[in-house]
């Protein structure tokens, strides 16, 4: 029989322990814990949830690698067009870990309607476009669909429509500069709006309107099997460095890969400091926790000061009777974090489902609700985190049993 943990139970489950002195300090670092590991979930999941969504919005309109001609063009328009016979088109099958492949190609141009106009980038796309990622984005109409014979349909953002004042199902001109000669008279492409998306990535939703690609191939007086550009999706967006190197050497000398970590690096610069603040929360919520159970642990010993001197009395060893305080301490720990647990999960369960707290300035976030993601094996390690630095916080208080006398402790009052 463990004769610690058996003490220990007792000392839980007396009556004295209930009506005690310690009985209100018990509670505040029990609150302590609970209210931390509420914080620190809280913090987890909205940093992680707001990093997967920035990532999302920024592969949905770029996808997480991008296979290009080496140029010297540094603008987004496409200009030196790609060959769609390649090795690795339309499947992916030369590295794993690819999930998806489409081909596009991007044209700037200006949209001209009665009262205003409004320059953009015709972001041409065909059949094998992953027109999933938008789904969530789109506030009216429906997808374009360019599965038939070349149509007009296109897929505008909110902002742009709101600019213009079009809606769904208005037309609008469009006008394209000649790349062999922009002196002569502009391509013009009459397109219907079918559709409304909102990212809320203010970057991409004032520029980016989504055409037929084969529209861009015929103002640019490309063939049918050239393109602007391949748009790689990872199933693993950790792996993104690791596959972009992979990609570069399996695929032909002229082609270049780049990925949106590096070609978007300010933003995912700024997003990597959540992962800092994510840290010193954490970091703050267990120093105060652990702080309110050092004064708990001190005045349970303080409390049973006599039960120490009668042990040691009876022949117990130090670390013996360090661990019935330390077997006590984890139970006090286990109940704030069943509490902490149980009110943080319910409260993320209800942002998720409910999306209740929103950024009072969406357009900084790149998103209008804040966003939370949690997973079980994180909140596992985060709890048995917090138990086990907890109760290594209390081993140095801990140490005052090795300094009490038993013949004074017995006398103690």
């Amino acid at each position: 029989m463990n004769l610690e943990l058996f003490i220990a139970k007792r000392l839980i489950t007396g009556k004295e322990h209930k009506i005690s002195i310690s009985a209100p300090i018990i509670k505040i670092a029990i609150a302590a814990i609970a209210i931390g590991i509420v914080m620190m979930l809280i913090a987890i999941a909205t940093g992680v949830g707001l990093k997967h969504k920035i990532r999302e919005k920024v592969a949905a309109f770029n996808g997480h690698i991008q296979i290009s001609n080496y140029d010297n063009n540094a603008s987004e328009v496409s200009v030196v067009p790609v060959s769609l016979e390649q090795e690795f088109y339309p499947k992916f099958n030369i590295v794993d870990g690819v999930e998806h492949i489409q081909a596009v190609a991007t044209k700037g141009g200006i949209i001209r309607t009665e009262d205003t106009f409004e320059g953009m980038l015709a972001k041409g796309v065909g059949t094998d476009y992953k027109w999933t990622v938008f789904e969530e984005y789109l506030v009216d109409g429906r997808l374009p669909d360019y599965t038939g014979k070349l149509n007009d349909e296109v897929l505008i953002s909110r902002r742009m429509a709101n600019r213009l004042q079009l809606g769904v199902g208005d037309s609008f001109f469009s006008f394209f500069l000649k790349e062999d000669d922009p002196s002569k008279v502009p391509n013009n492409r009459r397109f219907q709006i079918v559709g409304i998306y909102d990212s809320g990535f203010e970057e991409f939703d004032a520029t980016y309107v989504f055409v037929d690609i084969r529209h861009i191939q015929r103002m640019n007086k490309w063939g049918a099997n050239q393109i602007g550009n391949f748009e790689v999706f990872l199933s693993n967006f950790d792996e993104m460095e690791t596959k972009t190197n992979e990609i570069y050497g399996k695929t032909i000398s002229s082609l270049d890969t780049q990925n949106i970590k590096s070609k978007y690096f300010r933003i995912f610069e700024w997003i990597g400091l959540f992962d800092f603040n994510i840290a010193l929360i954490i970091g703050i919520m267990i120093i105060v926790g652990g702080i309110n159970m050092i004064t708990a642990l001190l005045v349970l010993i303080l409390e049973r000061t006599q039960m120490i001197g009668v042990l040691k009395a009876l022949g117990s060893e130090n670390w013996s009777i360090r661990k019935v305080f330390l077997y006590n301490a984890a139970y006090l720990i286990s109940i704030g974090l069943f509490w902490g647990n149980l009110i943080g999960l319910v409260l993320l369960y209800i942002q998720n489902r409910y999306r209740i707290f929103k950024f009072p300035n969406p357009e900084e976030y790149y998103i209008e609700y804040i966003p939370v993601f949690m997973d079980v094996p994180t909140v596992l390690i985060l709890n048995l985190g917090v138990m086990l630095l907890c109760l290594l916080m209390l081993l140095v208080p801990s140490y005052i049993i090795t300094k009490i006398s038993p013949v004074k402790a017995m006398k103690f009052e």
